[in-house]
């Protein structure tokens, strides 16, 4: 079988990332898995790539996984920036490396188009996901987020 590739998510990815979602929120303290609130969001991205970037790992036309990449500018870097969200690897293909394999190509795409900074946020608890992002030299921030839910 053929090595497992980074590409940019299209629209038959969608169901693919929905359920991904759905796992992954079913794992997080803030929020819930909303297939069509996913679908939604997902597909606003895949409609404006100047907002975000969808990737997914894909083997073979299986897509074993995705990551969102939001793109912002940052006043303080006074250059564009990355806010990665959602990265999420199905369930039965997980600790075999392709988080890794996922994320480098994320981050390669990031430094390929000048980005300056990527950020992501991670459950204060979750330990587990803070070693693994360290690896790649995330470092903990002093900012505390805040939240505020607008009525939609």
């Amino acid at each position: 079988m053929s090595a497992p590739v980074v590409e940019t998510a299209a629209a038959a990815d969608l169901p693919a990332m929905v359920a991904l979602l759905g796992e992954l929120f079913a794992q997080e303290h803030d929020f819930q898995p909303d297939p069509k609130k996913q679908q939604r969001g997902l597909q606003m991205l895949l409609d404006n790539p100047a907002a975000g970037q969808l990737f997914v790992l894909r083997q073979g036309g299986e897509v074993l996984g995705m990551v969102n990449l939001l793109l912002t500018i940052s006043t303080a870097e006074g250059a564009r920036v990355g806010i990665l969200e959602d990265l999420i690897i199905r369930a039965g293909h997980r600790g075999q490396g392709l988080a890794q394999r996922l994320l480098g190509g994320v981050l390669d795409w990031s430094r390929s188009r000048g980005l300056a900074r990527v950020t992501l946020l991670t459950d204060h608890d979750n330990r587990r996901a803070q070693a693994f992002y360290g690896r790649f030299g995330f470092q903990p921030s002093a900012m505390q987020v805040m939240r505020l839910g607008l009525a939609a």
